[in-house]
């Protein structure tokens, strides 16, 4: 597939997302770009939110991670499961009784102002590295099989790529996102499913054939339990799921801003359990897709793709797709399903970034109502220049597989609002809030330590992803000793 098409695909692409952004965004009013006016169908927003909670990411690093974890990643996603249910029957009861546009407010409802914003400061942290590892993901797709042959900068397609999703978000924010992530989701889907069809046709296999024979028997495991020393061993993955579900969705305002546009709680609990149910079949179609994909290379003796001199596991999907001669249709579905993927998470975080920042910290609501939509404008700006920075500081440093990566730092900038929130919701007790922060700097102060401890240290044992659960946990032990009664 030459560059000239595939820049035709994409343009096309976003001259639907932009058709439906002007649909939308007519009332640009803060109320609509904020919350949807409250509006949203809860059967929108659960479908939505799959490719949101996959992204780019998932759709790219997860099948690249098979040769080195098998599908052990479906422990965690199991995890996932328990901690939606959490979400669902514990968090969003109380969103809705407080009417919140921020989750945060809670913890100034609870605690006061300086814990509000130490919530939404871990919050942006967070969601700032996250948006922008997804970013960096598709952008390195489109440098290395686009950009690349005509000489323009890594820096200039990251540019490029926050562009398109600020030119479409700009005016209707959460509920243009609403609609534009169940058009991405859909592609989305089509896409594995369709990959997964045309490459069994091409190894001439039927599924069946394909999940039988023996070389898919070097992929297959699923459960890892021999030792609890293993990183990926059940419990500590299982566990680690659970928390980065509640943290990742239940305590980020990206994911819940689109549950609290639906009209009531009942509706917004129905939305999270559908959601988490065909999230977990989903994730193991990405993975079964992967040791198909190792299997193709296998047969066609085809390496690693290489990225600045060294073998990168995230681009053998897009490497099969669109250089190995399987034909136009799998080409032109993988990059639907990869452009729809990347920005159905970026543009939602893009519009809870800006919400948060406005919200939380800038107090928009008790400004003067003539400046109010100018200010969101202003920040939303702001906040992409942020995401590009981010970004494009991410192409010298980040040396591992992107799923990885992305969880792993969700270890450290999490920790802390989960303690905050577990805090507030098991305890009665008020607390010293001028010295909130501290605590929660100091927690992760400490997980980072612990987090680079080398095995032999801890007797062999390998730290993994109950890190964040232990940060979590260290977070609220902090908090009781400034409570007060």
């Amino acid at each position: 597939m030459t560059p000239t098409l595939i820049l035709t695909i994409i343009i096309g692409y976003f001259v639907i997302l932009y058709s439906i952004s002007f649909l939308t965004g007519r009332d640009d009013s803060n109320k609509i770009f904020f919350q949807a006016n409250r509006e949203s169908p809860w059967y929108l927003v659960a479908f939505g939110m799959i490719g949101t909670s996959l992204s780019g990411v998932t759709f790219i690093s997860v099948p690249g991670w098979v040769a080195g974890a098998q599908m052990g990643y479906m422990q965690v996603v199991l995890g996932y499961l328990g901690g939606y249910l959490v979400i669902a029957f514990v968090l969003l009861p109380i969103y809705y009784r407080l009417n919140v546009t921020s989750i945060y407010e809670y913890l100034d409802s609870r605690f006061g102002r300086v814990s509000h914003r130490t919530g939404a400061f871990f919050f942006f942290i967070s969601r700032v590295i996250g948006a922008a590892f997804r970013l960096f993901l598709v952008a390195i797709v489109l440098q290395q099989f686009v950009f690349d042959n005509w000489n323009i900068p890594f820096e200039a397609t990251v540019i490029l790529s926050v562009l398109l999703i600020w030119v479409y978000t700009y005016r209707g924010g959460i509920k243009t996102i609403v609609w534009t992530d169940t058009l991405q989701t859909l592609f989305m889907l089509m896409a594995v499913g369709l990959s997964v069809v045309l490459i069994l046709d091409n190894l001439n296999l039927t599924f069946l054939d394909f999940l039988k024979s023996t070389e898919f028997d070097h992929y297959n495991q699923i459960f890892f339990t021999d030792s609890i020393l293993a990183k990926n061993h059940l419990i500590k993955s299982f566990i680690g799921g659970m928390f980065i579900a509640i943290c990742m969705t239940g305590l980020d305002q990206d994911m819940m801003q689109k549950n609290l546009t639906c009209r009531t709680l009942k509706d917004a609990q129905k939305n999270m359990v559908w959601f988490s149910i065909v999230l977990v079949v989903v994730n193991l179609l990405f993975l079964i897709l992967g040791a198909l994909l190792y299997i193709y290379a296998d047969n066609a003796s085809m390496s690693l793709p290489l990225m600045d001199g060294a073998p990168k596991s995230d681009l053998l999907f897009p490497e099969i797709a669109l250089n190995q001669g399987l034909g136009n249709g799998l080409s032109i579905v993988f990059l639907l399903g990869l452009i729809a993927a990347a920005y159905s998470s970026a543009d939602s975080a893009l519009t809870a970034l800006t919400t948060s920042f406005c919200v939380d910290f800038l107090n928009i609501e008790k400004r003067p109502e003539y400046l109010q939509k100018t200010l969101r404008k202003k920040v939303h700006i702001a906040i992409c220049v942020i995401l590009i920075l981010v970004i494009i500081s991410f192409k010298y440093i980040i040396d591992r597989n992107v799923i990885d990566g992305l969880l792993t730092v969700a270890t450290y900038t999490y920790g802390p609002l989960l303690g905050l929130f577990a805090f507030g919701i098991l305890t009665s007790y008020k607390l010293i809030d001028k010295y909130v922060w501290m605590v929660c700097l100091t927690s992760v102060g400490v997980i980072t330590i612990l987090g680079n401890l080398p095995t032999d240290v801890l007797g062999g044992y390998q730290l993994g992803y109950e890190l964040l659960p232990l940060n979590g946990l260290l977070t609220f032990l902090g908090l009781i000793l400034i409570r007060r009664k």
